[in-house]
């Protein structure tokens, strides 16, 4: 097997064997940029090292030996040379794009001798001590995992010493004392001496990198972003440039649009005398890429060029790296740019208009989840604001929360539920664990461009960058603004759409939606096939729904109703009654209730269909807890002061016994109660059909849905459908109105799936209840397996997903193929949605649409993701005409 390609022999349709970076730079290459030779390790070679029990491949080192001696030919250099040494950068290459979470060895190649002659031959002894203090450094942090904080100690102190602030500011002196200490500290950590054999740091240094695939945070990183594990990263080895040689040399990170707005327009940053690493990982605060048309205007302008031709090329936005070495310009990667959700939409929009891409490429490169972040709210400009300061407008949206300074801290506070901001002096991709969990992001140092605007822009959260006038004192635990000072737990807020910084919780507002939002969800809704309906249990959310494009409601769950603090005693009452004639006294006042909400409903949502499901869960979730109830009478027989009281709680007491479940899933609910209360699901019939009634009689067209739920046998359906039918045909007559109704059936058990056929004897539609589906199918308690052990299960592979968020095509899907087909021999018209959660993910709506349902329902957040989701799935998967 062949591991090593070098730039010139790969190209971009290679970026499953050569990663991202490795396909773009041999693209670039053979394009003709001024690209740094090099070659590129591929993940087969990857994979085979973790077959291999984490041993180099067969072959590989006389591989990469072969291919480094092109390398030097071209580069006209010898590596380990003592003239004029050629130093490489070894870094990482996935598939698919993960910014800063493997990692990155530059400058390797230096030792004792080289760093000499690397000296000798620039004439520069400053950037040569520069160049190998950081080399030992990075290599002893990510080769030989020292923690690098104690080599930043040592380069902290001695500014101190020579009493400058910057690093750019010591002295050659002060330089050759840090290598030195250097040196000694690696002596110290590992017992031996710092590797003066070039090819061992190489080689070292694969290897490295290779294990990076698997460090922390590139898994949290894999997970959040749904990655392939066993993918592997590709390794890039690439001859050095220098931005770090002077005035005329430097580095910088550029788009070829801006990545939060999807302006038009260069976007990025620079320093002069600098690497790379210095503009990404915020150790120094950049300068407006703009800015570089001042310094170096032909630079500038060659950049500029190049950037318009690799978008044009790539046809998508470019996030590329340039650095400067002694005024020549060199370009070291170049890959389709993170971005904001507005930006995506902008891009892909504006892409379309200039004639780059049509709308179905503009519709698959839209990520549906960005259509949340994009419905993130906003600060209210009517608040009175207490601001702090303003740094960078790194990520845009806004937030609130408790201040954290600790990423694991952050990750554990928002597990549980609680909002913090993480404040650090600027984040690295250690910290990726609680940037997932925070609610946005505040640094003090760090650019456009570092690791916290790129992770957290990513994400669509909230974060504001380079916020110099915040002082963090980790020590302490707080940060200072001036003599403000903020400690760890108290409240503030950011914008990141304006850099604000301000005091405590504001209050937040629903953003306004973009032309081009509206723009591309029409393009969606000309090629999607599937309906896309809201769950809404209230007028409100009805109304909302409609907003977000909702064609109908496909779930209202009526117990939601019942919950009202002014309606619970009735339905206690009724819980509580012993007879027949009791019962309908409490359902009366109920039924009125119903009625009325049903109306609002359906007049919220007129012209479109309305699916209402009949009371689900058992009755005891009604009544009191049993376990408070036994503690309240305990209390009330030790006392003895109040015998009433203690003969109304035992009588309760007693009734909640009866009602107790041992496994209230499978228990007394849904139609089961129906058929044993049917007085129960009758009263909720006439509040539906008499609320349609009233409303046709008042010029609306409504379109009720009847939806029977946890139905496991043709008979079920046929008794309560014949009632339906009954109470729909008297209030009609009632009022002397007519309109169209459906009956259907929840499909949410496994024997309803497999025996489809004969319930859609009487059944008009099916209406897949996932959530209670994946349930029955895994042997899962959904609270149960989420708090305990599912987690295990998606870490250790197991499972891929969390199956009660993505749907489980294998099993669950299986029982839904089933039931669509043996439900469609029998009634080949039938209607099938789906109205579990899983009806506003992406993964689960393609599944949707590739089975032939009918429709998904989603809360009403999750319609625009839905519908840009069932619009990729039939572009994707075209289904057979006619």
């Amino acid at each position: 097997m062949r591991y090593v390609y070098l730039f010139h022999e790969g190209n971009a349709r290679m970026k499953e064997l050569l990663g991202g970076k490795g396909a773009n730079l041999a693209e670039m290459t053979n394009i003709g940029l001024p690209v740094p030779c090099g070659m590129t390790i591929t993940t087969d070679a990857c994979r085979e090292y973790y077959n291999n029990g984490k041993k180099l491949p067969e072959g590989l080192v006389e591989e990469v030996t072969r291919n480094l001696k092109a390398i030097e030919a071209e580069a006209g250099k010898r590596f380990g040379d003592e003239d004029d040494p050629l130093l490489l950068s070894v870094r990482s290459g996935a598939v698919f794009s993960m910014p800063g979470m493997m990692d990155t060895i530059l400058n390797l190649g230096l030792n004792a001798a080289t760093f000499k002659a690397l000296a000798r031959h620039t004439g520069n002894m400053w950037f040569a001590c520069d160049t190998y203090r950081r080399f030992i450094q990075m290599f002893s942090d990510v080769v030989m995992e020292i923690p690098k904080d104690k080599f930043e100690h040592i380069l902290q102190e001695q500014k101190a010493a020579q009493g400058v602030t910057q690093d750019q500011e010591l002295s050659v002196e002060s330089l050759l004392a840090v290598i030195d200490k250097s040196k000694a500290l690696y002596r110290q950590e590992i017992e031996e001496d710092f590797p003066e054999d070039v090819t061992r740091q190489l080689f070292l240094s694969i290897e490295a990198v290779f294990r990076s695939w698997n460090n922390h945070r590139a898994i949290v990183y894999r997970n959040l972003n749904k990655i392939d594990h066993n993918l592997g990263t590709a390794v890039n080895i690439q001859a050095m440039v220098f931005g770090n040689m002077g005035e005329d040399s430097g580095s910088g990170v550029a788009f070829s649009r801006n990545p939060s707005t999807g302006e038009r327009k260069l976007y990025g940053e620079y320093l002069i005398n600098a690497q790379g690493e210095d503009v990404v990982a915020g150790v120094r605060t950049p300068r407006p890429i703009a800015e570089l048309g001042e310094d170096m205007p032909e630079i500038f302008e060659q950049f500029r060029s190049i950037a318009k031709k690799l978008e044009r090329h790539y046809r998508d936005m470019q996030d590329i790296e340039l650095t400067i070495e002694r005024g020549k310009l060199y370009i070291l990667q170049t890959r389709n740019g993170k971005r904001t959700a507005q930006a995506a939409l902008k891009i892909a929009h504006d892409m379309v208009g200039e004639g780059l891409i049509d709308k179905k490429e503009a519709l698959l490169r839209i990520d549906p989840e960005h259509l949340a972040h994009v419905l993130h709210r906003q600060i209210d400009s009517s608040a009175d604001l207490t601001v702090l300061a303003a740094g960078l407008a790194a990520s845009p949206g806004a937030a609130f929360g408790s201040v954290v300074f600790d990423a694991n801290e952050a990750e554990h506070l928002g597990r549980i539920g609680s909002k913090v901001i993480l404040v650090r002096v600027e984040t690295t991709p250690d910290d990726i664990h609680g940037i997932v969990q925070a609610q946005g992001i505040l640094t003090s140092r760090g650019g456009m461009t570092s690791h916290a605007a790129v992770v957290t822009r990513g994400m669509g959260k909230p974060c504001v960058c380079g916020c110099e006038a915040v002082k963090v004192d980790y020590e302490q635990q707080l940060f200072t603004v001036g003599s403000t000072v903020v400690r760890k737990g108290e409240l503030i807020s950011i914008d990141g759409t304006t850099g604000q910084v301000i005091l405590g919780a504001v209050p937040l507002k629903d953003p306004e939606l973009s032309k081009e939002y509206q723009t591309i969800l029409e393009w969606a809704d000309e090629v999607r096939t599937l309906q896309v309906r809201a769950n809404a249990d209230t007028p409100e959310d009805a109304e909302k729904s409609r907003k977000f494009g909702a064609q109908g409601i496909g779930l209202t769950r009526t117990e939601h109703m019942f919950m009202a603090q002014e309606r619970l005693p009735y339905v206690q009452r009724m819980i509580l009654a012993t007879t027949t004639e009791e019962r309908m006294g409490a359902l009366l006042p109920l039924r009125i209730m119903q009625e009325n909400d049903f109306y609002s409903i359906l007049k919220a949502m007129h012209d479109l269909p309305v699916c209402i499901r009949l009371l689900d869960p058992p009755l005891h979730e009604f009544l009191p807890s049993l376990e408070k109830l036994l503690v309240e009478t305990t209390e009330l027989r030790i006392r003895k002061d109040n015998p009433q009281l203690l003969e109304e709680k035992e009588r309760l007491l007693a009734q909640v016994v009866k009602l107790h479940e041992a496994n209230p899933m499978m228990g007394h609910r849904g139609c089961r109660l129906g058929i044993t209360y049917p007085e129960v699901y009758e009263m909720q019939m006439h509040a539906i059909f008499n609320a349609a009634s009233r409303l046709t009689r008042d010029g609306y067209t409504v379109l009720p849905e009847i939806e029977i739920p946890l139905t496991i046998s043709k008979a079920e359906m046929e008794i309560l459908k014949g009632r339906c039918d009954r109470i729909a045909r008297e209030c009609m007559e009632l009022h002397r109105v007519s309109f169209t109704y459906l009956c259907g059936s929840m499909i949410e058990l496994p024997r309803a799936a497999l025996l489809a056929g004969e319930i859609a004897e009487s059944a008009e539609f099916f209406s897949f209840g996932t959530n209670d589906l994946t349930q029955t199918c895994f042997g899962f308690s959904r609270d149960d397996a989420e708090g305990k052990f599912l987690p295990a299960y998606i870490h250790q592979h197991i499972l891929k997903d969390n199956p009660f968020a993505v749907l489980d095509r294998e099993g669950v899907g299986r029982l839904m193929r089933i039931a669509v087909e043996e439900g469609r021999k029998t009634r080949p018209d039938l209607m099938i949605g789906i109205c579990g959660e899983h009806g506003g993910d992406p993964s689960s709506v393609e599944f949707c649409h590739e089975i032939g349902l009918d429709l998904v329902s989603c809360s009403p957040y999750r319609i625009p993701i839905a519908r840009l989701a069932a619009a990729q799935a039939a572009l994707k998967h075209p289904r057979p005409v006619g």
